[in-house]
C-alpha cells in the first residue's frame, strides 16, 4: 500500500513537473499571437482555469449520472 502512494507521489510530482516546464518553454519561445491563441488571453491563470473546467465538468456528469441511477432505480421501488 504504501508503495503504491508512494509511486503515485512520485507520478503526480513528475507530471507537475512537466506540465509547469512546458509551460514555461511555450511562454519563452511562441510569438505573442501563438501564446495567446495555446493558452488564452490570460496565460497566467492557465492551470486555475483547467482545473476548474475539469471540476465542472466532473460535477456536470456526476450529476447527470445519479440523475439517470435516481430514475432507474426509483422507478423500481414504485
Amino acid at each position: 500500500m504504501f508503495k503504491r502512494l508512494f509511486w503515485i507521489g512520485i507520478g503526480v510530482a513528475v507530471g507537475v513537473m512537466a506540465v509547469t516546464k512546458a509551460q514555461a518553454y511555450v511562454k519563452a519561445h511562441t510569438p505573442d499571437n501563438a501564446r495567446q491563441f495555446l493558452l488564452g488571453p490570460d496565460p497566467e491563470n492557465v492551470t486555475m482555469k483547467t482545473l476548474e473546467g475539469l471540476i465542472a465538468e466532473f460535477n456536470a456528469t456526476r450529476r447527470a449520472r445519479e440523475a439517470e441511477l435516481n430514475r432507474q432505480y426509483a422507478d423500481r421501488a414504485r
